[in-house]
């Protein structure tokens, strides 16, 4: 049997994950193109993607800020990011930002970036059209369950006014899955061990 790293691998690792964790639900899912999974006899796709952070060393410094301080204490291009993703939240100018969501909006920049991404790419119709859209990603910051449910609002909160929308969204931190209902606002954990991940990484790598 011969190994498979390749751009398919990831999605390959999710449709496993998914059907495994979650059961026959998705045991129709298959490779494909826009989106990546797809089960077109229930009428389900389900785009896969990564969110890798960008640049380390700049999250590490913004992150040396201690919590409750002030937002014009911060550097100015520091302070413009928050302006112009905290809103959404009410973070309001004279705000304290709290530790949890100081850590989030700055570690997670790649994160938002590729959600925003996404929505407008199912908003604009560019993955066809299913009766549900999923949305399964990667990520590499260790997401804790506050960070999941302001990632799951802020989706909510992007794709509100669209037509064309996500009905669920999947975050993986690999040993933990986050499975989100776009449309309850109602987020499920499964911890996932390391001889599930084992065996999902040897199914992916050796597809039949």
């Amino acid at each position: 049997m011969n190994s498979k790293f390749d751009t398919r691998f990831f999605e390959r690792y999710a449709q496993i994950t998914l059907q495994h964790v979650l059961g026959e639900r998705y045991a129709g899912l298959r490779n494909a193109d826009r989106p990546d999974l797809q089960d077109k006899d229930a009428g389900m796709g389900i785009e896969v993607t990564r969110a890798m952070e960008e640049n380390k060393d700049v999250a590490k410094s913004l992150i040396n800020e201690m919590a409750g301080r002030n937002i014009f204490h911060l550097p100015d291009k520091t302070l413009k990011e928050i302006k112009r993703y905290g809103y959404a939240y009410g973070l309001q100018e004279y705000d304290l930002v709290g530790e949890a969501e100081y850590d989030y909006w700055f570690l997670a920049l790649p994160l938002k970036r590729i959600l925003e991404i996404k929505v407008r790419k199912v908003a604009e119709g560019f993955y066809g059209h299913f009766n549900e859209f999923g949305l399964y990603v990667f990520s590499k910051e260790d997401l804790t369950p506050n960070e999941a449910a302001l990632t799951m609002d802020y989706v909510i909160a992007l794709q509100q006014n669209n037509d064309i929308r996500y009905a669920k969204l999947f975050l993986s931190r690999i040993q933990r899955l986050y499975v989100c209902d776009l449309a309850t606002k109602q987020m499920d954990a499964y911890d996932i061990s390391r001889i599930q991940r084992s065996f999902f990484y040897h199914k992916a790598i050796h597809p039949e």
